[in-house]
């Protein structure tokens, strides 16, 4: 007989933890931050419980190196904060405890109870407080996947583990924990960590889990502009760009955090916007890869390229010159987009800079190569000119000219520009007014 999903998570749920002694786990203390164990000793010298818990301990069974390290215990926000001296609570939905050692933040957090559903829950399912405070248990079972469920004890160094988390490690499977639509509903959010996960983790979303995403994305429109900024770069700043954007077009998702976008990848799918995009991924996983700088500015440049072509088109087809028809089109989609995904203006600023220059690098003549060559942002400009040829526009002269003229000596490049238009040099040369003494042997 085949169980449903709730009759099986009832009966997960009511089955003992499992506990893997350290002599059965990977996990060792030497892998952990000095910052996180003077945490977890800390709260456990108080008398409190203290675990490492979360990423971290899903990152470190994996063989990965953890991004930072969280803390869950019994204390609640107010008895870490007076137990630790640098530290501050944060949050009001959520409240929290960042205990700081320098720049380094050690996270640490109180365990969580179901809310209260009649007083902490919206009509459409998301928890709008949580601050209900319960026991280790209770916290396993409200985490978001049993991946993420796995708690380490710093008094005997066993990892606990209440809801699957192990074997769904072993198995290569991301399982949200509980009721799948009702966890994508107490909190939209989620469904960008799975597919994160996916593409960070090179792990499988378990059947039930994936079921739900097309059908609950629209959730993430409810979602605040500003929070689906930090979640855009944590889908595509991480190292894992090419296979989260693929998932995200997959299930629909990235149509409802760039439409502009998603409507051109739809009606052009072979277009060169597209082709321009995936290869600004490719080279910035590339770049991650190499521990090179990357930047969102040029992330959002690329992204939102198609739209911003297509009416910078639109605008120079009703008579507008191109550099206004582009500044237009520019702060068009721009704020367009920040509806949806709240990019900083320190971003923007930059974004608009790029796409203004792929004008401007055209604009060589005299003097203006040099200043170009000068200017701030003429690097992500030349690398995102480099990119439209690589997607198939017909700028490969102007990109060769740019990549020789850089690297090429003084002399070589007043030659460059010396050759640049020859035939207008000369007519300018013939409109020239004839000198006082030519002026003067003329009336002679």
């Amino acid at each position: 007989m085949e169980l449903s999903e709730a009759t099986e998570h009832q009966l997960i749920q009511d089955a003992a933890p499992l506990v893997v002694p350290r002599s059965e786990h990977t996990l060792s203390r030497s892998q952990v931050s000095s910052q996180a164990l003077k945490v977890l000793y800390g709260l456990k010298d108080a008398g409190y419980e203290a675990y490492l818990v979360g990423g971290c301990v899903r990152d470190l069974l994996l063989g990965h190196k953890p991004k930072d390290f969280d803390v869950a215990t019994d204390a609640s926000p107010e008895q870490v904060n007076r137990l630790f001296r640098k530290s501050r609570l944060i949050g009001r939905r959520f409240k929290l405890v960042h205990v700081g050692f320098g720049r380094d933040v050690i996270e640490v957090a109180t365990f969580r109870a179901p809310p209260e559903a009649t007083q902490h829950i919206d009509e459409q399912g998301k928890i709008v407080q949580d601050n209900v405070f319960g026991t280790l248990e209770q916290d396993a079972w409200r985490r978001d996947f049993t991946i993420n469920a796995l708690y380490y004890n710093i008094r005997d160094f066993s990892i606990i583990d209440y809801t699957g988390g192990i074997a769904d490690l072993q198995a290569g499977k991301i399982r949200l924990i509980g009721d799948v639509e009702t966890r994508y509903r107490e909190d939209p959010v989620r469904m960008l960590r799975a597919i994160r996960f996916v593409g960070k983790l090179n792990l499988k979303l378990d059947e039930n889990t994936a079921y739900h995403l097309p059908r609950l994305a629209k959730l993430l429109v409810n979602i605040p502009a500003a929070r689906l900024f930090d979640e855009c770069l944590k889908l595509y700043l991480t190292g894992n760009a090419v296979p989260t954007h693929n998932l995200l077009v997959q299930y629909g998702i990235f149509d409802l955090l760039f439409p502009k976008s998603g409507n051109i990848l739809k009606m052009e799918p072979e277009g060169l916007a597209v082709k321009l995009l995936n290869r600004a991924l490719e080279n910035t996983d590339k770049r991650i890869e190499e521990s090179k700088p990357v930047t969102p500015a040029f992330l959002f440049a690329a992204i939102l390229w198609g739209p911003v072509a297509r009416e910078w088109q639109q605008n120079q087809d009703h008579n507008i010159s191109a550099i206004p028809a582009l500044q237009q089109a520019a702060i068009n989609v721009i704020s367009r987009q920040v509806q949806r995904v709240a990019i900083p203006k320190r971003f923007t600023l930059v974004t608009k800079d790029i796409w203004i220059m792929q004008i401007r690098l055209n604009m060589r003549q005299g003097k203006r190569g040099y200043r170009l060559l000068s200017h701030p942002k003429f690097r992500a400009a030349y690398d995102f000119l480099l990119l439209r040829v690589d997607s198939g526009e017909p700028y490969e002269e102007l990109a060769e000219w740019w990549t020789a003229f850089q690297f090429s000596t003084e002399d070589e490049q007043q030659k460059m520009v010396a050759a640049l238009a020859p035939d207008k040099q000369k007519k300018r040369r013939r409109k020239r007014k004839p000198s006082v003494t030519k002026v003067a042997e003329n009336k002679v």
